[in-house]
């Protein structure tokens, strides 16, 4: 098949959407993860455009690492009435170190007209002249065709007159843009063949958005009718409802079409690359994003559950660690005893069958009360070994109380304190704590409590980090009165874990997940409770 190349845009087109954010250390970061994935092409941005971009360019500069990618900088034809060598956007692009400038321009006539409030021929001239310019001081050049198709339905033979002068110009590729997003598949389809039939020498590519949800297939018929360059951002973040999804689209290429656009051990890089750049803005991945997602290949219902151990291609369309996922097994009032016994081994705990039977009607009466153990991996790692008994569950410490005080005070400053009371293990018998702390909010005032009493008991809470904190009302009918759930995410650098608490005091039910969100954590990397002498059941 023919060669496909990758073109990322998150560190440009990405941060257009709604909160999304990086310093100029973190787009670095999000470089160097692109170029060990294998993608060919990085759009950086406009090199001047703020101190943030000046910063970047500065250190992309002096980057030295990149092995597959080249840095691409982003910019616009030349102004109105402007020459294009007097115009100061694209002397920034001159005197930029990047090898590869994208210059955006338009080709559609309403656009033209009326937003550029230029004629049809002087557009025309914008294009070709830019281009031009920039290939004069030696610079490569892709022209990015915007709203194309949305102007190759109001004057196809004007649209086609764009690409040609860029084409002329010397652009080493014409990328045709879906700016507004509104097209469909067989409407792409159409428009990149008449191009390729037109102009059958100019290299294309292409570069959609997700307004009608066809992002990323639109970008696939455009392969298949004819281009070799596919643009998008890593997981589809963007402008309004985002871009195409570049992640899906290796994939779908890879995996579905026969395209080698990736090594397969550079493929096997993708979920970690997508989870990377939601990390770092801050965003929870999302678990049923194709391929990559936590949900993307887990298995809830019994019978899917049961299918899944006997032949994995059954419910699973590719393998999973193709692109670095795994599959997965959910614990919910669907699972059936085989799916217990599968997670009670992945645990290293022996389980027979009455064993695996209370595990599923405990699982079935907590979930009837409002648990949700699919997020809450952790908590039922604990279930499990609480129904397995002593040999297998010791708790950090037995609760004697705790209490949480939150102060409003008349200048408006709110603080907080939680005080807490437990007995501890330790190797001589239970040693009572009680510890008072202060926070920015309940939860983290008793997460310090508590790490404060069995800090020195247990070191390893210290490398424990909550990395997310979600409360869900589930019975909204009844509001400030409803029953509560509370999912925290936490890591110890190397896992992640879930765990839950309900109730219907929100707190009650944080502090029952960060409870178990810290006995997992204790159990995380193959580290084990220690010996202690156990605590009296009636204390």
């Amino acid at each position: 098949m023919a060669d496909i190349q990758l073109y990322d845009a998150t560190l440009r087109d990405g941060m257009g959407g709604g909160g999304m954010t990086l310093t100029a250390a973190e787009k670095v970061r999000v470089v160097r993860a692109l170029d060990e994935l294998g993608v060919q092409m990085i759009e950086a941005g406009f090199p001047a455009s703020n101190p943030k971009e000046l910063e970047l360019f500065e250190l992309l500069e002096r980057e030295t690492s990149l092995r597959t990618a080249e840095i691409v900088a982003f910019g616009m034809t030349r102004r109105r009435g402007v020459v294009a060598a007097g115009d100061e956007g694209l002397r920034v692009l001159v005197e930029s170190f990047v090898p590869v400038c994208t210059i955006v321009g338009k080709s559609s006539v309403l656009q033209a007209e009326t937003v550029v409030k230029v004629s049809r021929q002087e557009n025309v001239s914008m294009i070709g002249e830019s281009i031009a310019h920039l290939i004069a001081h030696g610079k490569r050049v892709l022209f990015d065709a915007e709203h194309f198709f949305d102007g190759a339905r109001e004057d196809e033979g004007y649209a086609l007159e764009c690409l040609r002068a860029a084409a002329d110009a010397g652009a080493e590729r014409v990328v045709l843009c879906d700016t507004n997003g509104g097209s469909l598949p067989l409407d792409v389809r159409e428009a990149v063949g008449t191009v390729r039939e037109r102009l059958p020498d100019v290299p294309l590519g292409i570069h959609t958005h997700d307004d009608t949800g066809c992002g990323v297939a639109n970008t696939l018929v455009a392969v298949q009718a004819g281009v070799s360059q596919v643009q998008g951002t890593i997981n589809g973040i963007g402008e309004r409802t985002g871009n195409a999804n570049l992640v899906t689209i290796i994939a779908d290429l890879q995996l579905k079409m026969g395209y080698e656009v990736l090594a397969p051990e550079r493929l096997a890089r993708l979920t970690e690359t997508a989870h990377l750049v939601d990390e770092l803005l801050n965003r929870t991945p999302d678990p049923a994003q194709p391929y990559v997602g936590k949900h993307a290949f887990a298995h809830k219902a019994g019978m899917h559950a049961a299918g899944v151990r006997e032949s994995s291609v059954a419910f699973e369309h590719v393998d999973p660690a193709l692109v670095g996922n795994r599959s997965d097994v959910l614990i919910s009032e669907l699972s059936g005893r085989a799916t217990i016994a599968e997670k009670a081994r992945a645990a290293g705990i022996a389980v027979d069958e009455e064993l695996t039977r209370r595990i599923l009607e405990r699982v079935k009466e907590l979930e009837h009360s409002g648990y949700q153990f699919e997020a809450a991996d952790g908590s039922f790692e604990l279930l499990m070994r609480r129904e397995a008994g002593e040999e297998e569950y010791e708790p950090l410490f037995e609760l004697e109380s705790w209490r949480v005080i939150v102060e409003k005070h008349a200048d408006g400053h709110a603080t907080t304190e939680a005080t807490i009371k437990i007995w501890v293990p330790t190797a001589t018998g239970g040693e009572r704590y009680v510890r008072t702390a202060e926070g920015n909010g309940p939860v983290n005032a008793l997460d310090k409590a508590l790490r404060d009493a069995i800090g020195e008991i247990h070191p390893h809470l210290k490398d424990i980090e909550l990395v997310n904190f979600k409360v869900r009302i589930l019975d909204e009918t009844k509001g400030t009165g409803a029953v509560t759930r509370v999912l925290i995410d936490a890591s110890d650098g190397h896992d992640v874990w879930g765990s839950i608490g309900v109730s219907e005091n929100l707190i009650a039910a944080s502090w029952d997940a960060l409870v178990d969100s810290l006995e997992r954590g204790m159990l995380s990397g193959g580290r084990s409770m220690p010996e202690v002498t156990r605590l009296d059941s009636s204390r």
